[in-house]
This record gives structure tokens, C-alpha cells and sequence, in this order.
């Protein structure tokens, strides 16, 4: 006697309601996965390169710093008198605040220079990084620091006893440049730091939503929406 030959059963298909949909079953899925892995910005390489590239241009603008704060820079003037065959140099006005002006005005640009530059750096590359952030406060601090100097340079004459004798006695004439409050020389790198954390929480991108963090939406006929 043998056996009857029953037919195997069919292998079992997966039913659309008990089967675990594939990453691809989602149009968004493969997307925001792409967007959360393959996008996150340019190697470490390429940011030190463009970090580099951004410290020296954002030094190189130290030039611009120095040109307005030597042509908006208020004057402080000094009055030279002859006594005993020597020149004595003194403020003509005691009271002024024209040196607290010259300080001001060299923060403040500089404000204002830092402002520009993070705004120019986060228009060029809105997904930025720690290389880009450091690359905006070191080029800052060595654009005030060349300001500065070319400041000195471009002001009034660094010897005030020629500038007396060269005037006359009596005779009043500008104070060399200084800038007495050194700490005027960190507000570029503050303020740009400040501006560009400011722009990338308003309008930096946004980390995607990944698979399984949130239910999926479905449209009225139950497939998931793209």
C-alpha cells in the first residue's frame, strides 16, 4: 500500500496588513534617510579648507576696519607749548571725551564688521561647522588686530613733539590714533559669532524626520503618503 501524494502546501504569501513594509515602501522613508546620512554637509577635509579659505578673506577685511576707523575716528586735540627750549604736549581740552570716541567707534565697527561676515559665511554655506564657527572668530580677531595697525599707521604722527613743532606753539593738532580699551579687538569675533548663531537657529536647516519616529500618513484609502 503507498502512500496518497498530497500536494505540499503553497509557501505562505505575506498578507499587505502583517508584512513590515520595506524602507522603499515609503517615498519619504529613503529620503529623509538620505537627507539624515548622505547630506549632512562636506567632509572634515573639505570644511578645514573652506574654514582657512574664511579666516583669511574674513582678515583680509581688517583693511575696510581700518580705513573708516581712521577716517571716522573723532579727532583728540593736543596743544604744544616752548618752555625753557623744550616742547611741552598736553590735551587741549581736559574734559573731552574724544579718546573714549576713538575706542567706541573702533568697537563698533567692528560690531558691525562681524555682523556682515557671519551673515556672507551662512549665506554661502547655511549648514556650517565647528571649523567654520572657529574659522569666523580667528579671522575676526586677526582683522581687528590688522585694523588696528593700519590704523596707527594711517592716523596722525606717532611723535607728537614733531607735530607740536611742526604746528607752532600755541597751535592745536590731532593726537596719534590709540586704542586704549584692547578688549575692542574681541567684538568683531563676538559679534559674528552671535550673528551666525542667531541665523542658523532662524533659518538653519532641520534635521528630517526618520522612519519610526512618528506615525505614518496615510491617505484616505490607507497608503502612506509620500
Amino acid at each position: 500500500m503507498t502512500a496518497p501524494l498530497t500536494p505540499p502546501p503553497p509557501p505562505h504569501e505575506p498578507s499587505p496588513h502583517d508584512a513590515w513594509p520595506s524602507p522603499g515602501a515609503y517615498p519619504g522613508t529613503a529620503a529623509a534617510h538620505d537627507a539624515g546620512h548622505g547630506q549632512d554637509g562636506p567632509g572634515m577635509k573639505t570644511e578645514l579648507r573652506e574654514a582657512a579659505v574664511i579666516t583669511v578673506l574674513v582678515a583680509i577685511t581688517g583693511v575696510v576696519l581700518g580705513l573708516l576707523w581712521v577716517w571716522l575716528a573723532p579727532r583728540v586735540p593736543l596743544v604744544g607749548e616752548l618752555t625753557d627750549d623744550s616742547w611741552v604736549v598736553y590735551l587741549k581740552d581736559t574734559e573731552g571725551e574724544q579718546a573714549v570716541g576713538v575706542d567706541g567707534t573702533f568697537a563698533l565697527l567692528a560690531m558691525a564688521c562681524g555682523a556682515v561676515s557671519a551673515a556672507a559665511v551662512f549665506a554661502w554655506r547655511r549648514r556650517g561647522g565647528v571649523p567654520l564657527v572657529v574659522a569666523l572668530a580667528l579671522g575676526g580677531l586677526l582683522g581687528s588686530l590688522l585694523a588696528w595697525r593700519i590704523g596707527v599707521w594711517l592716523g596722525p604722527g606717532q611723535d607728537v613733539i614733531a607735530q607740536a613743532r611742526a604746528a607752532g606753539k600755541g597751535v592745536t593738532f590731532s593726537a596719534p590714533l590709540k586704542l586704549s580699551a584692547k578688549g575692542a579687538l574681541l567684538a568683531w569675533s563676538l559679534a559674528a559669532l552671535l550673528v551666525h548663531l542667531g541665523l542658523t537657529a532662524l533659518f538653519g536647516p532641520r534635521d528630517p524626520e526618520t522612519f519610526g519616529q512618528g506615525p505614518v500618513q496615510k491617505d484616505p484609502y490607507g497608503a502612506p503618503l509620500a
